[in-house]
């Protein structure tokens, strides 16, 4: 997790509205108490593309009461573009978010995609990542399990920041 900088001091995160595939309207107000890793992405987007079975294999590991992947795409044709993409990479952990019109990637200051915010319990945003990564690789996990408190495997004990 080379590439992933800290926030520092970390920001609160904004509260701008983003859709679920039902066509419900979220903020990540709504999951304050949990770590949530926001991933913004496009389905056009070939690092994206290939960083995502990794994201589904993170939430499937950690996701439950305390930790979220939430995958929010900017396709302008959402779920209808969106569904049909998770379906091919049998993405089944990862629910459909939605950010057509990009409200909540530049209200987040998004410069590129993908890009990966972990934000806290307190709903700040502590760390990012601009680019793909490996979601599911040790190290990942062991920078995860430190915002969480979950204790990490072996050598991994230390976060990937330290």
């Amino acid at each position: 997790m080379a590439d992933f900088t800290l926030i520092t001091p970390p920001r609160p995160a904004p509260q701008t509205p983003f859709g679920t595939a039902e066509g419900s309207s979220l903020t990540l107000g709504n999951f304050k108490g949990k770590v949530l890793l926001v991933n913004l992405w496009a389905t056009w987007c070939a690092p994206c593309v290939e960083e995502m079975p990794d994201l589904d294999r993170l939430q499937a590991t950690l996701g439950g009461a305390d930790f979220q992947v939430l995958a929010v795409s900017s396709d302008r044709g959402g779920a209808k573009q969106v569904q049909p993409f998770y379906d091919r990479l049998g993405l089944k952990n990862l629910p459909v978010y939605l950010d057509p019109k990009t409200e909540l990637t530049r209200a987040l200051g998004t410069r590129g995609l993908p890009t990966s915010i972990l934000i806290d319990r307190e709903g700040r945003m502590v760390g990012q990542l601009v680019g793909a990564a490996k979601w599911d690789s040790p190290d990942a996990l062991a920078l995860i399990r430190h915002y969480i408190g979950q204790p990490a495997a072996g050598s991994l004990q230390r976060a990937a920041v330290e």
